[in-house]
């Protein structure tokens, strides 16, 4: 499908990828095996800094414009995608997330431009994966068939409830006919690639009615599913209601509760919970947040982005922690000037890079196996770590834990309880890494 005024050019990609997903059915063969080693690897994601006002849970680096420039944006975007992508050696990007602020407030030919870009500049397959987050009042399905157009073949939907009640406690500007209106559209167009989001914890909320909204969402939502607990952040207008006791503190203990019963009425109706929040059926996992679980590299892309990867000429040892400028205009300028906006850069030592390896492995049913763990760290094994600490015993005995020929991992029951094992578990490796023996170097 062609859109008014888009040149060629600027849609190559996205024609070829769509090409090559229609030749993929109809053959019915799968992906291309990846080319490059998994160092020139990474995941890409790009953040739209504006909404159409702030909700009142949000502390994310969301801005409320009076007009975007958006030409500026996308040429700024554009170019920082090139920077990173050289500066990282990267030469094939697996997936493409669009996150914000309201990625779908941002125009398909942005989006476009950005994908093209990174085709341009490293191996993009034509089928990565490509999402857009969209919020329900922000994309009407003319947009999401323009989006579609663009490139992208994911949703992930911003519903957060179905009780209209609790949408205008959070401050969304949809209602929950909106939601599922959308959802219903989205799945049209995009049958088997859409996430919906669900929130728990609440001030106020008990666990039967927010249940009775989860059963619901089952009869309409497709194959990904993600629970989110309330946080209440300093600074956001919900956290200001609590603390003047205009709202009541959620309860810790009907949360719980919530996520217990949640989980367990997600197994029932054929998800996998293979991450700590996030629920699949028939394999809809997302690639690209499987890649921040498996600690494998990622690029972020516009203000207040975050990134994970080694730049080039670092000898293939130091990887970064990069945060870009936060705020929008400041970016651009430092883009314009330098190519790109980062503002921070810290070098990630080895204990640290194997404390994330842990800490986010163990976010996920899969674990962290023994293959997995060596590429980070050759010669401390997991077994050398954890198998003979007691604490780590006791947790394994409870069935909390498993450890085994297959690695590291949470039972069903631990996964549950992640925060308070990872209080074992990372001191333990803390001091197997201070105990360790180091390996002969020649010349001392």
């Amino acid at each position: 499908m062609a859109l008014p005024g888009a040149r060629a050019r600027g849609w190559g990609w996205a024609a070829a990828a769509r090409a090559a997903q229609r030749r993929r059915r109809m053959e019915g063969t799968g992906g291309y095996p990846s080319p490059e080693p998994a160092g020139r690897c990474a995941a890409l994601y790009v953040h739209w800094p504006y909404c159409e006002k702030r909700c009142s849970y949000c502390n994310f680096n969301k801005y409320i414009p009076r007009g975007v420039e958006e030409a500026a944006m996308q040429k700024c975007l554009v170019t920082e995608v090139q920077t990173l992508l050289r500066l990282s050696g990267v030469q094939r990007v697996e997936s493409v997330f669009f996150g914000g602020g309201t990625p779908s407030l941002a125009s398909p030919h942005t989006v476009a431009a950005v994908l093209e870009a990174v085709a341009q500049t490293a191996h993009l397959p034509a089928d990565s994966e490509v999402t857009l987050e969209a919020n329900p009042t922000s994309a009407p399905v003319s947009r999401l068939v323009e989006f579609g157009a663009a490139g992208v073949n994911r949703l992930s939907i911003g519903l957060q409830s179905l009780d209209d009640t609790e949408l205008r406690l959070l401050g969304r500007t949809h209602s929950a006919r909106d939601a599922l209106r959308t959802l219903a559209e989205a799945r049209c167009l995009f049958p088997g690639r859409v996430s919906v989001d669900l929130m728990l914890g609440l001030p106020a909320q008990q666990v039967g009615p927010w249940l009775g909204q989860l059963q619901e969402l089952l009869h309409h939502c497709d194959d990904h599913l993600s629970l989110y607990q309330l946080s209440l952040e300093r600074g956001t207008a919900l956290f200001a209601q609590v603390q003047q006791g205009a709202l009541p503190a959620p309860d810790p203990e009907l949360s719980a509760e919530m996520y217990e019963r949640g989980r367990a009425a997600l197994r029932e109706a054929g998800f996998r919970q293979y991450e700590v929040s996030n629920f699949a059926r028939n394999g809809a996992l997302s690639t690209h947040n499987w890649t921040y679980w498996q600690c494998g590299q990622y690029l972020g892309i516009g203000p207040g982005a975050h990134g994970r990867f080694m730049p080039q000429g670092a000898g293939g040892h130091t990887r970064e922690a990069r945060i870009q400028t936060l705020e929008p205009d400041n970016w651009m300028k430092e883009v314009m000037r330098f190519g790109h906006g980062t503002r921070k850069r810290v070098p990630l030592g080895r204990l640290e890079l194997l404390e994330e390896v842990l800490a986010l492995g163990l976010r996920t049913d899969v674990g962290i196996t023994h293959q997995h763990w060596e590429q980070f760290e050759p010669q401390l094994t997991l077994w050398d770590v954890f198998g003979a600490n007691k604490e780590v015993q006791e947790l394994l005995e409870r069935g909390l834990l498993q450890l085994d020929h297959r690695g590291l991992r949470c039972s069903w029951e631990g996964l549950a309880v992640l925060d308070s094992l990872l209080l074992t578990l990372l001191p333990q490796l803390q001091e197997a890494w201070q105990q360790r023996t180091p390996s002969p170097v020649p010349g001392g």
